[in-house]
């Protein structure tokens, strides 16, 4: 009998602990698409909005415990599959499609899900760290759509399946989008980092709801112009020094 077939793993705390802030976006993805299923559109776009929080600290969290790991990337790409990609398709088509789009209205949805997941394989295999994201994060995708739910956009079947179709799109486009990964503490213009969160916050004033929704527009709007925020934030001399 090999022995170390059934040799027990002993799995690092601080690798554990990345992989299961991820299951918190797993959690919220699954539970985002049960409360679709109910008819609970806005506490299910809530939901994948909170899916937002778990994905950007799993990946904060194991950097700092030095915890990262191949098994965690992988992780992480499920999850976004899952709360970024399927999540919200079923919530654009329940929410405004349904059987009114018939086979169209599910090739729409399908083909979103289907971007998104072609655009996290890609993703892990071919990105630059340091470099723009090459098309749109399927995060972004996912949020543009739940976006428009938060904000009670009233839309046609017609035009909920165009929307989800060319965001699909976007995500496996060679669009080149901002990574705001490449900004550390210290190596970015102050003035430059701050006036863009004031226009975040500004858009949630002035739109209350819509905010999200602005903010989307804002961040697929400078991919298309080819303006990459986080270089025009970088303070180039410190970033140089470091």
């Amino acid at each position: 009998m090999n022995r170390n077939k059934y040799r027990a793993m002993n799995i690092p705390v601080k690798t554990v602990i990345p992989n299961m802030i991820t299951c918190g976006s797993v959690f919220c993805g699954t539970a985002s698409l049960i409360m679709t299923l109910h008819a609970n559109f806005i506490p299910a776009a809530i939901l994948i909005f909170f899916a937002v929080f778990f994905d950007i600290m799993d990946g904060r969290v194991a950097r700092s415990l030095g915890g990262s790991s191949s098994f965690g990337e992988e992780l992480d790409s499920l999850a976004d599959a899952i709360s970024f990609g399927l999540a919200p398709a079923v919530l654009m088509y329940s929410a405004y499609i349904d059987v009114a789009g018939g086979l169209l209205g599910i090739l729409a949805a399908a083909f979103f899900a289907l971007c998104g997941v072609l655009r996290l394989a890609r993703f892990n295999v071919s990105h630059v760290p340091a470099g723009p994201f090459q098309g749109l994060p399927i995060p972004a995708g996912g949020l543009t759509l739940t976006a428009f739910v938060i904000a009670k956009i009233p839309l046609l079947p017609i035009a909920a399946m165009f929307i989800m179709v060319f965001i699909g799109a976007l995500m496996v486009s060679s669009v080149p989008f901002c990574n705001a990964k490449k900004l550390k503490k210290g190596n970015f213009n102050k003035m430059r980092f701050y006036g863009i969160w004031a226009l975040v916050f500004a858009c949630f004033i002035i739109f209350r709801s819509k905010g999200f929704l602005a903010v989307s527009f804002i961040y697929i709007g400078t991919g298309l112009a080819r303006f990459d925020m986080a270089e025009w934030v970088l303070d180039e001399e410190k970033a140089d020094e470091k």
